[in-house]
């Protein structure tokens, strides 16, 4: 019997050791705060290697290791460029970066920035988003913290088998948008557009579905897109896309003060005067890609670029008025203090 005790008492103090253990561990691996971060871009592309690798890694960093983010690209099942949005404002995922214009529909205000003739400058573009964000674009994203919002510089008409000079060599040319205002555009001189997501480019072209697409100079390289791509046209700056990188407002409220500061530290105003530089580093590349390959580059001259201007003028104005009439009464105030803040930038 004193034996049975002893065993029985030693088996408690074992199961207590244990217990007290595991407890511990479980303790300390609360004290991880584990963050998905989702995007819909191939790793080879720069804003995941040097944005969004380096984000996540310097989070960890200014947080000791309390923090651990674990980034889904394109091709994993959190990396749906359609889902994005919805993935991060639900808490599918904790932090996500998007194309502004997929799906359709969404973020109208902050699509202004996409208008003809906006700007060419990754860099002025993204300062002016931000700048204008706290009056006129944050009332768009709910459910999120907006970390910061950014553009790509100018993008021009890239095609497989047809040189794009003039207006004219566009005529029924099937050419992929990536956002309403670019369809507009495109339409005004004289494209058939087509809508695909960035990663169904390659293979669309490759096929004959689409005869070519606008892009910055990037995609020739992240998405390997000069081996498809044959003929580039340099637009002078006739059209921007934007994007935009946001976490769960609920799990952004709910971290500690010292990981919020550390989110916003490395957030916004840090963060969103990169984006120029970036995008220069970035269009580097493809453009190296396409000159190696030997394709032909034109840039519109100052003639056709004026025809250019004249044929896509008009969609500005349209613009803004369908979007007085569906109920965004300062659609044109936008529209002013973006320019306002892009010429802070190009100083015009």
């Amino acid at each position: 019997m004193r034996f049975m005790k002893s065993a029985l008492a030693g088996a408690v103090f074992a199961a207590g050791m244990t217990l007290g253990m595991t407890g511990g561990l479980a303790t300390a691996g609360a004290q991880t705060i584990e963050l998905k971060l989702a995007h819909f871009l191939p790793t080879i592309n720069g804003m995941h290697s040097d944005f969004l690798e380096p984000w996540a890694r310097e989070l960890e960093k200014r947080t000791n290791g309390k923090v651990k983010v674990t980034i889904y690209p394109a091709g994993t099942q959190l990396g749906n460029i359609a889902k994005l949005y919805d993935s991060v404002r639900s808490g599918v995922v904790d932090i996500a970066h998007g194309l502004r214009g997929i799906p359709r529909g969404r973020f109208p205000r902050t699509e202004i920035i996409e208008l003809p003739f906006m700007t060419g400058s990754a860099d002025a573009a993204s300062r002016a988003l931000w700048a204008v964000y706290p009056k006129y674009l944050k009332d768009e994203y709910p459910g999120v913290k907006v970390l910061g919002l950014h553009a790509h510089n100018g993008g021009l008409i890239h095609t497989r088998d047809k040189q794009v000079v003039t207006m004219g060599d566009l005529k029924g040319l099937r050419i992929r948008f990536p956002s309403a205002p670019i369809k507009s555009m495109l339409e005004s001189l004289g494209a058939v557009p087509q809508g695909l997501p960035p990663g169904k480019v390659y293979e669309n072209t490759q096929k004959g579905v689409i005869d070519g697409t606008v892009f910055p100079w990037d995609p020739m390289n992240s998405f390997k897109l000069s081996e498809v791509m044959n003929h580039h046209l340099d637009m002078g700056g006739i059209y921007t896309v934007s994007f935009w990188f946001a976490m769960n407002e609920k799990k952004y409220n709910s971290l500690p003060a010292d990981v919020r500061q550390a989110i916003d530290d490395i957030s916004g105003d840090n963060l969103v005067g990169k984006f120029g530089p970036w995008w220069d580093k970035w269009d580097s590349w493809g453009i190296e890609k396409v000159k190696a390959k030997g394709s032909t580059i034109t840039k519109l001259g100052p003639e056709e670029a004026a025809r250019w201007k004249e044929a896509t003028t008009p969609i500005v104005e349209e613009w803004l008025a369908n979007m007085e009439a569906n109920g965004i009464s300062d659609a044109r105030e936008i529209y002013d203090a973006m320019k306002a803040e892009i010429a802070k930038v190009e100083g015009n």
